[in-house]
């Protein structure tokens, strides 16, 4: 099979979907794989390495979209991308198809063979594809909260983890999965005051056993979100209905509640966001203030940490990459159960039924469009 490797074109996106190390395991598969120019500058792989592996580079993204049967990629298809795209042709990326229609109706129409990386699940409930990324988004929300509550920066001023005789800063986490408790583990080891937030009895309870004693567990309702919201220095929103648009916790009125300068950090950005006034924003320019209140949200978090975030995604994505080369993308998720839950949209159909409902679509049972 021909595998295409394109250059991520999002903004401030350094990762790459394949290092020169899956370039080798493909091409002695017997696999072609093109990369074009430049893909792995921003992740420390230059054009020789991959070459030195056996893969083919190409001049430039329309060669590689031409000619590859399946492309892997990072981020889902920018607009300037869609026209790219051929019938018939495999994508395997993260789409996060419920957070955009148009997105949705433009994979729809090209008649590609759409597989996300974000629902890609396992029998246990894992996420393998999704828990890389969410484990390095989750770090780096503690990260960028510290740093956006400088005063510098918008922020109340106020150091995440205090000094003697000085009261650490309090952090609000709403949502205990991955990226919830990543955040809370480096925000905890930073020395501040953290309060976990979700609706599972089972997982608040496992947690308790695990997380460090400066972390409160605590269940979630929409009392307790906002009483919880109103003393916050930082509130990072960490919830996941996977392929599903987030639920809005915080509401636009609920920010009066909240002290001028404390920051949120809605890491649910990618599915739509669980705050009712989130909206996507770059690297570039990462934060906007609403009724004092600082919102960062980066859509592609992981691409400001791009050698560690490709390291990271490429070790779970490659043998799923080899299943799809392999066998065919037919064979592959009849027989790989956690790549069938991958597949959202085949010939022109939504095949996961979260994306159907986003937008009120008709939802198609894939089964029967893999005979």
């Amino acid at each position: 099979m021909k595998v295409g490797v394109p250059k991520e074109i999002k903004t401030n996106e350094n990762r790459v979907s394949l290092v020169p190390a899956g370039v080798e395991a493909l091409v002695t598969a017997g696999h072609t794989v093109l990369v074009e120019t430049g893909a792995g500058s921003g992740s420390g792989f230059d054009d020789t390495a991959y070459l030195a592996a056996g893969a083919q580079i190409a001049a430039d993204a329309d060669a590689v979209w031409a000619a590859a049967e399946l492309i892997v990629k990072v981020k889902e298809p920018i607009e300037s991308e869609w026209k790219r795209i051929r019938a018939g042709q495999i994508i395997f990326t993260y789409f996060h198809f419920a957070a955009s229609e148009r997105l949705t109706q433009a994979h729809l129409a090209s008649g590609a063979i759409c597989i996300a990386y974000e629902t890609v699940e396992l029998p246990s409930r894992e996420l393998p594809l999704l828990t890389p990324m969410s484990e390095v988004a989750g770090r780096m929300a503690a990260q960028e909260g510290a740093k956006y509550l400088e005063k510098l920066h918008g922020g109340r001023g106020i150091l995440l983890g205090g000094v003697p005789g000085v009261a650490p800063a309090k952090v609000v986490v709403l949502g205990a999965g991955v990226v919830g408790v990543n955040a809370a583990k480096i925000a905890a080891g930073m020395g501040a005051n953290v309060v976990m937030l979700d609706v599972s009895l089972e997982r608040l309870r496992y947690l308790s056993d695990v997380m460090p004693a400066n972390v409160q567990l605590l269940f979630s309702d929409r009392h307790q979100v906002l009483a919880q919201i109103a003393n916050a220095d930082l509130v990072i929103g960490a919830v996941l209905i996977p392929g599903a648009i987030a639920p809005k916790l915080i509401r636009i009125e609920d920010l009066k509640l909240m002290r001028k300068g404390a920051v949120i950090v809605d890491v649910a950005v990618d599915q739509g966001g669980c705050i009712e006034t989130t909206r996507p924003t770059t690297h570039e320019n990462p934060t906007y203030i609403v009724d004092g209140v600082v919102h960062y949200a980066v859509a592609n978090m992981p691409g400001g940490v791009p050698i560690t975030s490709t390291l990271a995604l490429t070790n779970a994505t490659l043998p799923y990459v080899l299943q799809l080369a392999n066998k065919g993308y037919r064979t592959a998720l009849k027989q790989s159960p956690a790549l069938f839950n991958g597949l959202n949209i085949i010939a022109g159909k939504v095949t996961h039924r979260k994306v159907a409902e986003a937008f009120g679509m008709e939802y198609h049972p894939a089964e029967s469009l893999l005979e």
